[in-house]
């Protein structure tokens, strides 16, 4: 006698045969259609009205966005200007193998060194935000330019005070700009 899947007889309506392949639909015999036991929610699901309301990732994940996004655009742009670099430094005596060399050496060196640095600068950015958030106990623009002026002062704070404030000032407007674009995206735009 063979072995059968359990629950499964020989003249069992659950059963489909297909050649040698034998396939089990348990729902068959409740006459409804499996995609339908299956359907996920496309929106979110809180357990406290309160989260529902908020429009804003937790801190943790702003963190986890924030420092991503910057190291993965750095180590992109890095990798970028150490492949055009380790290019213009080939010479013409140079092996096949020697540039390839060159050529990989240079982007992942430039990759995570750019890499580091703006995942660095995205994790004080999100952790300065989300302070200002809770401090504020609102989510609106002043957050976001107020972390870009800390950031960009903190990040450059070992360099003097005049490197800070420059820093501080380009970190400020690269965020207003950036939070007035998404706001024109958002009007102007249709999704």
């Amino acid at each position: 006698m063979a072995c059968q899947p359990r629950g499964a007889d020989q003249g069992s309506a659950s059963e489909e045969r297909n050649g040698n392949r034998q396939f089990y639909n348990p729902y068959q015999e409740l006459n409804l259609p499996s995609r339908s036991l299956y359907k996920l929610p496309a929106s979110p699901e809180f357990l406290f009205q309160e989260e529902a309301v908020a429009q804003r990732r937790s801190w943790g994940e702003n963190l986890t966005y924030y420092t991503g996004i910057g190291y993965l655009a750095g180590v992109s742009g890095g990798a970028a200007k150490g492949f055009a670099t380790a290019v213009k430094s080939i010479e013409p005596t140079d092996t096949l193998k020697l540039k390839i060399n060159r050529i990989l050496n240079g982007s992942g060196h430039a990759g995570r060194q750019i890499g580091n640095r703006c995942g660095v600068i995205g994790l004080m950015y999100a952790a300065l935000e989300s302070g200002m958030v809770a401090a504020r106990d609102t989510d609106d623009v002043i957050n976001s330019v107020v972390a870009g002026l800390g950031t960009g002062a903190l990040y450059k704070a070992a360099s003097g005070p005049r490197s800070a404030a420059v820093a501080g000032a380009v970190g400020g407007v690269l965020v207003g700009v950036a939070v007035a674009g998404k706001q024109a995206l958002k009007r102007y735009v249709p999704i």
